[in-house]
């Protein structure tokens, strides 16, 4: 479905069509965002509303929508993926406003495994390094793989494999899983 996740009637139509066809909603998987590498003080107000809308206002307006109706259900799980750069930052990299955007994520999933816990709702969180995507295709992936301790990207494949994990752990709730190789442990290995 086409769309663009941080305008409110984009989330509506994903939403809707959800219900309409499956009569119910178990998973959310809030995987929409951007990343925009720029100075600190080259961002344009432009950049902060594109990326704001879409990995801020995105989320909480399709997380907002799903949970309406997983509270009707008395179930379901929301699982937001958000980066490792909000927990260990590297140096000279120009990533601020990815950070103050993506960093909401775990503490926004965290907040809503508390908040509906009675209504068997849980949240979690993945957050992966550098993913071997096609947002990485025309960089160069030597340099790519040296912010992980283990010398290669993560494969998607990594990133499904946890989501089934907590899929199917239903004691787990309000984490946040960490796919970098220990990238978020130090900052030097």
């Amino acid at each position: 479905m086409d769309g663009n996740i941080g305008k409110l009637d984009s989330v509506i139509k994903v939403a809707d069509a959800a219900i309409k066809n499956f009569d119910r909603i178990d998973l959310l998987v809030n995987n929409a965002g951007i990343y925009i590498t720029k100075s600190f003080t080259d961002y344009t107000p432009a950049d902060f509303e594109l990326m704001i809308g879409t990995n801020v206002a995105g989320y909480f307006f399709i997380t907002q929508r799903v949970v309406a109706q997983m509270r009707k259900q008395k179930s379901g799980h929301i699982v937001g993926i958000s980066t490792v750069l909000v927990d260990q930052p590297l140096a000279g990299e120009t990533i601020s406003l990815p950070v103050i955007t993506k960093s909401t994520i775990s503490a926004f999933h965290r907040a809503l495994a508390m908040e509906f816990l009675a209504d068997g709702i849980r949240a979690n969180t993945i957050s992966p390094g550098v993913v071997d995507t096609a947002m990485h295709a025309n960089d160069d992936h030597e340099i790519l793989k040296r912010r992980h301790p283990f010398p290669r990207l993560v494969q998607i494949s990594e990133i499904v494999d946890a989501l089934l994990y907590l899929q199917s752990a239903p004691m787990v709730n309000g984490e946040n899983i960490r796919i970098d190789g220990g990238a978020h442990a130090g900052a030097k290995w």
